[in-house]
């Protein structure tokens, strides 16, 4: 591996949770729990290698169609393991974001991410996104409305609005595009996240099931991005 071709940004689509507790003839539940560890080794390996930026989609903005019983539970874990991890983040030079609609989410989990957030605020050696209740046409509609709102008070010009302006108005502004997307699980599709900042991330999809990924699976991911040439539309 080759440590100066490292992606600054990693981005994954975590799926597969209730399909592999369904082979084993578990609960759904019983997939999430073991997703949890798995994301613990991945933040590990993460920092280790030297990314800078990795963001998570824990929980979509359509996750609410599912059971009341499953998504109180989901709810139920990110704030019980967030709490127990917060002093780890702490330690290791871990900065929290969240990235999607806090309307919604309980006050409680409201109010640690707001906490978390804070503590964390000055921490440089991995920075965390968590999306959790995110949607990017939301996220995209959100910036536009709060573009236009600017504009009718004058604060910036309608010649003002490019690219850059619109990424500061996202719920990712600050945050360099993902270089990478994974998404386990096998499913050849995109799932409402992070739209507008992938337009030229690879893509790398694996049949392992989340809760079987692991930091082989995630340096093998690593290992094909180094292989590829990114041309950004340019010639070969």
């Amino acid at each position: 591996m080759d440590k100066n071709r490292m992606p600054t940004h990693v981005a994954i689509i975590m799926d597969g949770n209730g399909r592999w507790a369904k082979r084993r003839g578990l609960a759904r539940t019983e997939g999430h729990r073991r997703g949890v560890k798995v994301i613990k080794e991945i933040i590990a390996v993460a920092q280790e290698l030297g990314v800078k930026f990795l963001t998570l989609y824990a929980f979509s903005t359509e996750n609410w169609k599912r059971s009341r019983q499953e998504v109180d539970f989901l709810i139920e874990t990110c704030e019980s393991v967030l709490t127990k991890e917060l002093s780890s983040m702490i330690k290791n030079d871990i900065r929290f974001r969240h990235i999607g609609r806090l309307d919604g989410l309980p006050e409680s989990l409201q109010n640690w991410i707001k906490n978390a957030t804070a503590l964390t605020k000055d921490n440089r050696k991995l920075s965390l996104q968590l999306a959790f209740n995110y949607g990017a046409r939301l996220e995209i509609v959100e910036a536009l409305q709060g573009i236009v709102r600017e504009v009718q008070e004058g604060k910036i010009l309608k010649a003002d609005i490019t690219e850059k302006l619109v990424s500061d108005f996202l719920y990712t502004r600050g945050v360099p595009d993902p270089d990478l997307l994974i998404r386990t699980s096998g499913e050849m599709r995109i799932s409402n996240f992070l739209l507008w900042q992938i337009c030229y991330t690879e893509l790398y999809v694996t049949k392992k099931h989340w809760p079987d990924f692991n930091r082989k699976e995630f340096i093998r991911a690593i290992e094909d991005f180094q292989k590829r040439k990114r041309r950004f539309g340019g010639s070969v």
